[in-house]
């Protein structure tokens, strides 16, 4: 950036100089993040810091590319033609455009996402669940960045919906109990006819597990860690399961295990599966789940980079997916991890999802 960017402008060397300091002290936006807090994941500034901080950093991963760009572009030129320059002229407005790209970027982020409509059918539904809403919740990063005003539009916007059934599929937090208390204490107000389920995503795990557990159950969510719940409408009847995370091993937590959440489930009756991240999808369909539910990806935040992020995560990102005929919807996500939070072309999502009979 300094060397190819900055340094080819025509400036003082005191200015460059200036500048280069300012790109460096931003760059390092999770160093200050982990100074703050003693973890990166938890940039403890104000919100308008973090929301500087977060355009300032995205503007210099876009500079960046938009740099390599310019930069095969005029190798290409220097192939037809010798002494190809790059006028200073091109190098502002590439800088320019990065920066208004990054500020659009975080204003997406931030805001509070409208609910998206999806209709998922699924075999030998009973009758009695056709046209049943579930609400699905992921990666909210409650944090500095999405604090409890922000937790608090959406809660009453999930509220609203007219969901059934409202599901967490993790990544509730980014913070200490101690930090974060005040920021999720909307959450308390989530109402369901038929409950507010939840599971851990990995983010929980990267700070005190079990009190976040503890914590959240406090707030009247009821967690589903290995574990599956009974939904009912008359005599008919719909599994809600769910796994805890990969990333609970490393901290010496239980892992996912299906055949833990499934035990004792009644044969014949579908099963929705809460998974935060989508990598295992394949392995919940062959264990007959109908619908899984996950996130984690935060549908890739910009698209081209969703392709990156597949990778990833078993090719999943964001939408719906067929998967050896369970179906897979991966959410783009409600919130999105402070330490680099812009959305260009994926957009956050509140996910009404209607189930839809299909008969043998």
């Amino acid at each position: 950036m300094i060397g190819r960017w900055l340094w080819p402008l025509s400036l003082t060397v005191p200015v460059k100089l200036i500048v280069a300091v300012l790109l460096l002290l931003a760059s390092q936006y999770h160093s200050w993040s982990r100074l703050s807090s003693g973890s990166v994941f938890a940039p403890e500034f104000p919100r308008a810091v973090v929301i500087a901080f977060n355009w300032a950093f995205g503007a210099i991963l876009l500079l960046a590319i938009l740099q390599m760009l310019l930069d095969l572009g005029t190798l290409a030129t220097m192939l037809v033609r010798r002494g190809a320059v790059v006028p200073d002229a091109v190098r502002y407005a590439t800088a320019g455009l990065a920066a208004v790209l990054a500020a659009i970027g975080i204003a997406n982020a931030i805001r509070v996402p409208a609910v998206k409509d999806v209709e998922i059918t699924i075999r030998d539904l009973p009758p009695q669940f056709d046209g049943y809403r579930v609400l699905q919740l992921t990666d909210l990063h409650i944090s500095r960045l999405f604090p409890a005003n922000w937790a608090r539009a959406v809660v009453t916007r999930a509220n609203a919906s007219g969901a059934d059934v409202i599901v967490v599929t993790g990544d509730f937090i980014d913070g200490s109990v101690a930090m974060r208390q005040a920021d999720v204490a909307p959450l308390h107000d989530l109402r369901a006819p038929d409950g507010v389920y939840a599971i851990p995503g990995n983010h929980e795990y990267f700070f005190d597990y079990a009190a976040w557990m503890r914590h959240v159950q406090g707030l009247g969510i009821r967690m589903l860690p290995n574990a599956h719940t009974l939904l009912q409408r008359g005599d008919a009847r719909l599994v809600l399961a769910g796994v805890t995370d990969l990333s609970a091993p490393a901290v010496g937590q239980a892992g996912p295990d299906l055949s833990a959440a499934l035990a004792g489930v009644p044969a014949g009756v579908p099963i929705l599966l809460l998974d935060h991240q989508p990598k295992a999808a394949r392995q919940s369909a062959a264990r007959g789940v109908a619908l899984q539910l996950s996130g984690h990806t935060h549908g890739g935040m910009i698209l081209g980079f969703d392709r990156i992020f597949a990778l990833a995560n078993g090719g999943f990102v964001s939408g719906r997916y067929d998967v050896d005929g369970m179906t897979l919807y991966v959410s783009n996500g409600t919130g999105l991890w402070p330490g680099f939070a812009l959305r260009l072309g994926r957009w956050a999502e509140m996910t009404r999802i209607t189930l839809r009979s299909k008969r043998a």
